[in-house]
């Protein structure tokens, strides 16, 4: 679930009042979020790909349950139980098998400009099943997105062949899409850090049969893998999720969303004085591109189903 799109909120409205940003919560969530990507790297040098994701959502998933007992948040309703069983399921089981699979082989910051393809991916599965609409701008961002996506992709062991890490993490890229669109209701709801806890949880407990081989693994570790471990189950889980919750309720998601663009530059800065990982040219130019591809689909690309209106008068949307 990290570097995933930003949890949405109630309030999508933008404050009449323009409250300052909380720079140091913005930080906190892009900078813990960015960590991931080099730190699930070194990780597995420790753990194999699935037990990694097993172990650190144990863990995550324990502080949420002691975080649900202390504030009791309102609990899940029968009906909406499989809208969260599909998002842990899907935005935490399957987004971390397919996206610790593919770091094997796919650098720290290629993964995390692969993973920014996401709203992207979210917009066009709006298209598809919700009945949106995209102007003419919108596929245009699209084609050159994908394009960037291809230039990345070509830099990694594989390409973007079925099967390479580079289609792995573009699998978890589409799994973060469907868990941004299926969770909007369940925030609507519940709340941005309850909808989170509850998702950690039942993600968690999907990935317990390979907790044994995780525990198996780790004791033969050193104690910067257990570290390595808990750095991921708090940093991105916890409080990135926590401190993002509170830039969104404090400015709405139109102005909080700009920050996410922060993240794959943070990645690339952190990833180079973590693992000493230096981007090349076709990384740089691809991720450039990517990024102004979901930057025009975002700013100039929807249109609502049902509005009829020319494509240079497309609603902006927040991040979804």
């Amino acid at each position: 679930m990290d570097a995933q799109s930003a949890p949405g909120t109630p309030a999508d409205a933008l404050p009449a009042s323009h409250p300052p940003v909380p720079v140091f919560a913005a930080a906190l969530a892009i900078l813990s979020w960015a960590s991931s990507y080099p730190v699930v790297r070194l990780a597995l040098q420790f753990l194999p790909p699935i037990p990694l994701a097993a172990a650190r959502y144990a863990l995550a998933a324990l502080l949420a349950l002691l975080w649900v007992g202390w504030t009791r948040p309102r609990l899940p309703r029968v009906q909406d139980l499989p809208r969260f069983a599909v998002c842990g399921a899907i935005g935490i089981s399957l987004y971390n098998i397919l996206f610790n699979v593919g770091e094997q082989t796919v650098s720290a910051g290629a993964a995390s400009l692969l993973i920014s393809f996401s709203p992207l991916i979210a917009a066009l599965l709006a298209v598809g099943v919700m009945g949106e609409r995209l102007s003419v701008w919108g596929w245009v961002g699209s084609l050159i997105s994908f394009g960037g996506v291809i230039l990345v992709a070509q830099g990694q062991p594989g390409g973007l062949t079925f099967g390479s890490g580079a289609a792995d993490v573009l699998g978890a890229a589409f799994s973060a899409a469907v868990y941004n669109a299926v969770q909007k209701k369940l925030v609507a709801v519940y709340g941005a850090l309850a909808t989170t806890a509850y998702v950690l949880i039942i993600g968690a407990a999907l990935l317990t049969p390979w907790l044994p081989q995780a525990l198996s693994s780790l004791q033969a570790a050193p104690v910067s893998g257990w570290l390595l471990v808990v750095q991921l189950a708090v940093f991105p889980a916890i409080l990135g999720y926590g401190a993002w919750a509170h830039v969104v309720g404090r400015i709405g998601v139109a102005r909080s969303s700009g920050f996410i663009y922060l993240l794959a530059p943070t990645t690339l800065l952190l990833a180079f004085l973590i693992t000493a990982e230096v981007p090349d040219w076709r990384m740089l130019l691809g991720g450039a591109i990517i990024l102004a591809g979901v930057a025009l689909m975002n700013t100039l690309g929807r249109i609502r189903s049902g509005q009829k209106q020319p494509a240079s008068q497309s609603q902006k949307t927040p991040e979804v």
